[in-house]
């Protein structure tokens, strides 16, 4: 029988994260000092991040080393297994073979531990006491609760006040693992009162919840900021899961047709997608789609511009594609792809044509992540139910143009503690919400007068 399920040897994890600014055929805009407009320098990121991250921000060496520690704590659950999904094949009958590379496996249940682990332990060695993040749907505060814990650093989490309210095991999961999780918008800071005086009920965003956590930081000199995704350095510890699933891969004798994963900030599509950008930079056919919400359409219909990643205008310009700094989406149950801005290594890639967006509404990603979870048994995260209705998009052009394909795709994180969403979905509570057009228009304005990439 057709192996069902591949999974390396410890011996065999990767023991290098895989770097695209290297081999990209043109380079990066450079994020932009918001009072200069001058590229920004390293040392004016220092009151934020650590210098040893930062060095990897703006590396453009192509392999870096995993550090010890790190490996030693991503081997309690790493290597994560390549799984066949043959059931849901057999229901989509149209000729695919689906793979998925199974990051729920982590103990906070998502891809996110990758990076949050290694920014745990570089913060550790610079002599950080204290790192506060932002999250959306709970998985990135979750996992970074969790890494602090593993190093010994204490961590603040501003979750979005939607979230905070629908998702209330992930901040249960926080305050096990010792953190301190806080509704965003909030009143301990000024971006948070100054929310809160304009709308008093607002849902919050991770924008303002970014401006929130880095507020937080800079007034502290033992404290440094943490994100969980969109930078430089976010991605390149993702890339373990694309390469170990190449590997994977290569062990049964298959590579993709079609690589997906679904892109709210671009971490996890980012993850699985990058060491196969690589190749199709060197001459492999290979399509790369990432899944983003019809009520958040980030890539597919926000403008490639300079604008900031959060409400305060505390950080950099970044020239990516973005709904706008003020954007507040709706309060969909994927709480983690809800955020204005993607990833300028995902951007840059969408505007060189080397990986492609599409757009689900939150009805047909339920109805897909209902099928998933009705044939191969895992409930999917609301977050990953985008990617799963990607794959059923592509099966349905496979039959459509009679071409076998062969799909990989990054499953993300599981839904245990998102049942509630399932619930609503269930009960037809929920709407196939579209981001009207004024919206855009709004983004547009809100970026005007800002240096054009």
């Amino acid at each position: 029988m057709e192996q069902m399920k591949v999974i390396l040897s410890d011996s065999e994890i990767p023991r290098q994260w895989y770097n695209v600014l290297a081999d990209l055929p043109t380079p990066l805009k450079p994020p932009l000092h918001p009072a200069t407009g001058e590229p920004v320098k390293p040392e004016d990121l220092a009151p934020i991040f650590p210098m040893n991250l930062i060095e990897q921000e703006v590396s453009t060496d192509r392999w870096i080393d995993i550090p010890e520690p790190v490996l030693e704590k991503y081997l309690l659950w790493r290597p994560t297994p390549l799984c066949r999904a043959r059931n849901f094949e057999r229901l989509l009958n149209a000729p695919v073979r689906i793979y998925y590379k199974h990051e729920g496996t982590s103990p906070a249940g998502s891809h996110k531990p990758n990076t949050a682990i290694a920014q745990a332990y570089y913060n550790k060695v610079f002599g950080t006491k204290r790192i506060s993040t932002e999250t959306g749907a709970g998985q990135w505060g979750s996992a970074l609760s969790m890494a602090c814990q593993m190093f010994g650093l204490a961590c603040r989490v501003f979750m979005v006040r939607v979230s905070y309210d629908q998702k209330p095991y992930r901040r249960i999961m926080m305050h096990t693992w010792g953190a301190e999780c806080i509704p965003s918008p909030s009143e301990l800071t000024e971006a948070g009162r100054m929310v809160l005086k304009q709308n008093p009920d607002s849902p919050g965003s991770l924008g303002i919840a970014i401006s929130e956590a880095i507020e937080d930081v800079v007034s502290d000199p033992e404290a440094r900021y943490s994100l969980g995704s969109v930078l430089n350095h976010v991605l390149l510890h993702q890339t373990i899961i694309g390469l170990e699933a190449e590997l994977q891969m290569k062990m049964i004798g298959e590579y993709p047709d079609v690589v997906m994963g679904c892109a709210g900030g671009g971490s996890n599509f980012g993850g699985i997608a990058l060491p196969f950008v690589r190749d199709k930079i060197y001459g492999k056919q290979v399509t790369i789609v990432g899944a983003e919400p019809t009520s958040c359409p980030t890539m597919t219909r926000g403008p490639f511009a300079y604008d900031f990643g959060d409400l305060a205008k505390k950080t950099p310009l970044l020239a990516m594609h973005t709904l706008g700094h003020d954007f507040v989406p709706a309060p969909i149950h994927a709480g983690g792809l809800r955020y204005h801005g993607m990833a300028p290594i995902i951007s840059h890639l969408v505007r060189e044509g080397l990986v492609e967006a599409r757009a689900y509404n939150q009805l047909e990603t339920f109805e897909a992540g209902i099928n998933w979870a009705r044939t191969e048994g895992f409930i999917p995260a609301p977050e990953t139910d985008h990617v799963i209705a990607a794959v059923v998009d592509e099966a349905r052009r496979a039959k459509e143009e009679g071409k076998e394909k062969v799909i990989l795709f990054s499953w993300s994180g599981h839904g245990l503690v998102d049942l509630a969403s399932y619930e609503a979905y269930l009960s037809g509570k929920l709407q196939p919400y579209e981001l009207p057009e004024e919206e855009i228009e709004r983004a547009l304005k809100a970026i005007e007068g800002f240096p054009k990439p």
